[in-house]
């Protein structure tokens, strides 16, 4: 199985887990929990180490990197629960660089290096995991522009974002457009109750919404969009795993009952060290999937498959058991396991839980037995 891990990921790596274990304590991530904005004063360090633009290329502000140099940053992130609108920049400063026009491209990615924040609205109210599959519709105008129609849910930091990436059905064929901040009005975002309280997510209608035709993106390759967003929520549940084991294994070393460490009892320390190797497991697919992302090729998409769908599993069953470890106290507010657990249970259903993604896997590997 070939997994490259370069020198410059090596040195991300190293500088994101020391920056998160500093910046994101478990103080601080539950005192943003709250937070009716994100950390400017974070987010603006980040900018200065180079991490918004390490997937845009250097001639655009970035770095010119690969989406395998993200890897090591969100994984850190996901290891100490940090919120942030990572994820969705990060994002769509890739999907800009393989789909956007010159023009869109000179205008929004050195913004984006800089320090400017975006997302994207992907997720339609019926559920599909399909990207393709969408409601949202956008209809031409005489004047050259285009008029959009429905409602987008699941749009992380919509509120803050000065531009989003939005998948519509254009004469029958889905596309991406670029909606800016100042194209929608405040009432048409709407805060969005999740199980994960340190993620700000929004519904966005688009009722009404007018772009110029030059939003448009030139191309929409929905196929790696998809297998980078889960690349990048593998990473983050791999470093989740990290973290709630850390977890698990400091209390079941520290608690007692009838005058023994609760982790010599085999009903806990087996599933103890389930969880590590499921995290050894999990770490050994994403970097693999990581290398395949990066050189290209067929092999990308069962790799990136096989890695969220173990990764999502075994972060669930791991969030689950450190609830479970901690006995009444677990199922409180006040212990952080259920911060871990909550954190799982939305990476889990992004873009396709394991069951989905193993349906998917079955012909892929299959067909090649065959």
């Amino acid at each position: 199985m070939a997994i490259s891990f370069s020198d410059e990921q090596a040195m991300l790596l190293e500088t994101a887990t020391d920056f998160c274990r500093k910046r994101s304590p478990m103080q601080a991530v539950r005192g943003a929990l709250d937070a009716t904005n994100v950390n400017r004063e974070l987010w603006s360090e980040m900018a200065g180490l180079g991490w918004l633009g390490i997937n845009i290329p250097e001639s655009l502000g970035g770095l010119g990197l690969g989406v395998d140099s993200l890897v090591p940053i969100v994984e850190a992130m996901g290891r100490h629960l940090m919120g942030s609108p990572y994820f969705g920049s990060v994002l769509a400063a890739e999907t800009l660089v393989r789909d956007g026009t010159e023009e869109q491209k000179g205008k929004w990615l050195p913004a984006l290096a800089s320090g400017s924040v975006a997302t994207l609205a992907l997720s339609e109210e019926d559920g599909s995991w399909l990207l393709e599959n969408v409601n949202v519709a956008a209809a031409n105008n005489k004047a050259g522009s285009l008029t959009l129609k429905g409602r987008k849910c699941f749009v992380t930091d919509a509120d803050i974002a000065e531009f989003m990436l939005v998948s519509v059905m254009l004469e029958g064929k889905a596309v991406l457009v670029l909606v800016q901040r100042d194209q929608l009005s405040d009432s048409a975002i709407r805060r969005e109750t999740v199980i994960d309280q340190t993620r700000r997510s929004f519904q966005v209608d688009f009722a009404g919404v007018e772009i110029p035709i030059n939003q448009v993106l030139e191309a929409a390759d929905f196929g790696h969009l998809e297998q980078v967003a889960m690349l990048l929520l593998s990473a983050e549940m791999s470093g989740g795993l990290s973290g709630v084991l850390h977890l698990i294994v400091d209390y079941l070393t520290t608690r007692k009952a009838f005058g023994r460490y609760i982790g010599s009892y085999q009903s806990l320390k087996h599933p103890a060290s389930d969880i590590l190797l499921s995290l050894e497991a999990v770490r050994s697919h994403l970097y693999h999937a990581a290398t395949k992302i990066n050189a290209g090729g067929a092999e990308s998409e069962t790799a990136v498959l096989m890695t969220k769908s173990i990764a999502s599993e075994a972060y669930a069953f791991a969030g689950d058991r450190a609830v479970q470890f901690h006995g009444g106290f677990g199922f409180t507010f006040d212990c952080d396991a259920q911060l871990f657990l909550r954190r799982a249970l939305w990476c889990q259903h992004q873009f396709g839980d394991e069951s989905y993604l193993r349906q998917r896997l079955e012909p892929l590997l299959l067909d090649r037995v065959v």
